[in-house]
């Protein structure tokens, strides 16, 4: 059926691609061998260390995230390694399934999925760890599934404190370019990250940032052709690749990441905790509780609403992407069906959040959801009181 206007994509990921960043990606497709070419692999590699905050090496694979969880395991550990997880939310549980698949040992600490990662747990975890038989600390920064975010410069003092030399890994892929993060300052070792939340891309990229400790721990661990960092590093020193990298799409990542610093890093991530308050207070008016309960762990990306007991949350999802053209995310894992997931990363203003949140008020009346009136009105109140400077971006 044939539907007017735009469509709302209000998923936490993959994000809308701006109009700008589309026209860049419409170029004839370059010879990868070129002169031309590994200028701009050089333009795109350096720009994406802005984002990730590091003057260290970052690798770009034509893959989804999935594929960068694969590369940071398989080029710094050796099957039977232990690595320390924190079951944050489905994503973190995805990778502790993967690092299993690879013949690691997961030791998983548990968590209700409403939080972040339990640093104190981790802090405990490496402590009693005498012999140093975990290899690395593996944190999802912001859970996707949830709503949270995890602290991962605590991680790196928990390591710290207890004198661990495990590997510190982080997954970013849906808090880069949303969510403040410093690769180097905060001591990661691995980063991993995607190209289609915060960076305004559609998938296909995905990347390491890799620290000198890394490296060298990839000179003994399991070799993964395809995922080889060497073998990467060798080519990317002259903006080229081993094999056919995704050329187009690394057009676009030098124009989204050009995007990025034209408005600021700094200002995109106030925008994304003000459009993030704002949600919350619409949640609230609404009579509806955020799924995460933490507030120093809400994330800037995207907020889970969970719905009243007795109402589906996929029910309401269909109702409002039948009648009002809006995409909401979906529960997953153990969340299915009683979660909706607002996504408010990447291009993204104050209008775009207003026209979201109307249609989530108008859903759950469309829907018969239990709720009150007026949590449009909240968030407007919140993001008109942020633009005047009367109260700031973020509150309790």
């Amino acid at each position: 059926m044939f539907k007017p206007g735009r469509h709302f994509l209000q998923i936490p990921g993959p994000t809308n691609v701006p109009d700008d960043v589309l026209r860049a990606m419409d170029h004839p497709t370059m010879d990868h061998r070129s002169p031309e070419f590994g200028e701009l692999g050089l333009r795109a590699l350096s720009g994406l260390r802005t984002v990730f905050k590091t003057r260290g090496d970052v690798i770009i694979y034509p893959a989804s995230g999935t594929g960068a969880w694969e590369a940071a395991l398989a080029n710094t550990l050796a099957p039977g390694d232990t690595v320390l997880m924190c079951e944050t939310g489905q994503f973190a549980s995805l990778w502790l399934r993967l690092a299993q698949r690879l013949g690691l040992e997961p030791q998983m600490i548990a968590t209700d999925w409403r939080s972040g990662a339990d640093t104190a747990a981790i802090a405990e975890a490496l402590q009693a760890d005498k012999e140093h038989a975990i290899k690395a600390v593996c944190v999802v920064h912001n859970e996707t599934s949830t709503g949270c975010t995890s602290d991962v410069q605590a991680v790196r003092q928990a390591l710290d404190a207890a004198g661990h030399p495990a590997l510190l890994m982080a997954d970013v892929i849906s808090s880069l370019g949303s969510i403040d993060y410093r690769h180097d300052e905060w001591g990661v070792d691995v980063t991993v990250g995607g190209s289609q939340k915060g960076l305004m891309l559609p998938p296909g990229l995905s990347f390491n940032a890799v620290s000198t400790k890394a490296k060298a721990a990839a000179e003994g661990a399991m070799r993964h052709a395809y995922w080889n960092w060497e073998e990467m590093l060798k080519a990317n020193s002259t903006g080229f690749f081993p094999y056919t990298p995704a050329t187009n799409l690394l057009y676009g990542l030098v124009a989204a990441v050009d995007r990025l610093h034209a408005e600021g890093l700094d200002n995109v991530f106030a925008r994304h905790q003000r459009h993030a308050e704002a949600t919350r207070r619409a949640v609230r008016a609404w009579g509806l509780e955020v799924l995460c309960r933490t507030p120093e762990h809400y994330s800037g990306a995207l907020t889970a609403v969970r719905m009243p007991d007795g109402h589906s949350a996929d029910a309401f999802r269909k109702v409002v992407h039948q009648q009002l053209n809006m995409s909401l995310g979906n529960g997953l894992g153990r969340l299915a069906d009683r979660v909706f997931r607002i996504g408010h990363l990447g291009d993204f203003n104050d209008l775009m959040l207003a026209g979201t949140l109307g249609g989530v008020e108008m859903g759950l009346r469309l829907a018969g959801v239990p709720h009150q009136s007026g949590g449009v009105q909240a968030a407007l109140d919140c993001l008109a009181d942020a633009a005047s400077g009367t109260r700031g971006a973020q509150a309790a």
